[in-house]
């Protein structure tokens, strides 16, 4: 399945199971697609998170339940996955406008939020340096965070605030940024610590379960783990396995240049590629130090980049 038509099947997919208990990863495991990449790109694609997508279809459809049919405002609280009418009333009330109760009554225009339909425009090749890169397994410590997926955008350039300001760059300066995806984790009782790291260059075999439940990952403000160096006990290990990657060169300041070609990679390199895809549950950002441009982060040829696990089709 190509990665449009991946796209495309799970807004299909979404549509049959809006009265369902559905979450992010149970539709990113019906396309195949590890549920990082799953909603990175599906964000990126149709400029709305796959959670917001869901709450406003169902929100649109009991709109029309209340004002057509028999629909009760409790019964369209259950139907599309509202505990009680309270929070169904609030939830309803921010998107439409009106209440339930005035839309049962015909008072108010409602809002409508109709099925997505996919259309990307190909126009021949793409202009993107990308270089395939096999590397071994390696393994990087730092500081890391539980975030909720469709938070990342906010939530980790405010981590990376909060690690500096209370002096953790001393110790790790952020060569990586790391996304890893809660697929890639098996159960412990708590985060790899200063205990459990290893020891002459050994590999940890322990990784954890992220506690939260679905729809989150961790992330990391990572440097290569170096052997024999002393660090706090606060920072964590994470053992990042043999991988294919593409590597994709950022040129300029930050976040803009990332974000260019983040877009770029979800919107066309993904899409016309005709010998990789994803195929992994890794997404990292390789930074290079700052210190060594006239303006830091800000400069135009501050240099980074963004590395995507795959293999080839």
């Amino acid at each position: 399945m190509s990665w449009l038509e991946a796209i495309t099947s799970s807004i299909k997919y979404m549509e049959e199971h809006l009265t369902d208990d559905i979450t992010a990863e149970q539709v990113a495991q019906e396309v195949n697609i590890s549920p990082l990449y799953f909603q990175k790109g599906f964000s990126i694609l149709c400029d709305i998170s796959v959670s917001e997508y869901i709450r406003n279809r169902r929100l649109s459809l009991a709109g029309r339940d209340l004002r057509t049919g028999d629909c009760k405002v409790i019964d369209a609280a259950l139907k599309y996955g509202y505990d009680s009418p309270d929070s169904f009333t609030k939830a309803f009330t921010r998107f439409h406008g009106i209440t339930p109760v005035q839309a049962k009554l015909g008072e108010g225009e409602l809002k409508e939020f109709l099925p997505l339909k996919l259309h990307v425009s190909m126009k021949g090749g793409f202009d993107m340096e990308c270089k395939i890169v096999k590397k071994a397994a390696f393994t990087v410590i730092g500081s890391a965070k539980i975030i909720k997926g469709e938070d990342g955008f906010k939530e980790c350039p405010k981590f990376w605030d909060d690690h500096f300001a209370c002096g953790d760059g001393k110790f790790i300066c952020g060569m990586y940024g790391i996304c890893i995806d809660s697929g890639s984790m098996i159960e412990s009782d708590s985060l790899k610590t200063a205990e459990s790291r290893p020891k002459s260059g050994a590999c940890l075999d322990q990784t954890y379960k992220i506690p939260e439940g679905p729809g989150f990952f961790k992330y990391m403000i990572a440097d290569d783990y170096v052997p024999g160096r002393e660090y706090p006990e606060k920072f964590t290990t994470e053992v990042i396995p043999e991988n294919t990657w593409a590597v994709f060169p950022c040129k300029g300041p930050m976040p803009e240049a990332l974000q260019s070609v983040n877009q770029k990679i979800f919107r066309e390199w993904l899409p016309q590629n005709p010998d990789y895809e994803v195929a992994g549950k890794y997404n990292i950002e390789m930074y290079t130090d700052p210190s060594k441009y006239p303006k830091g982060t800000a400069d135009e040829n501050y240099y980074t980049e963004i590395w995507i696990p795959v293999k080839a089709k």
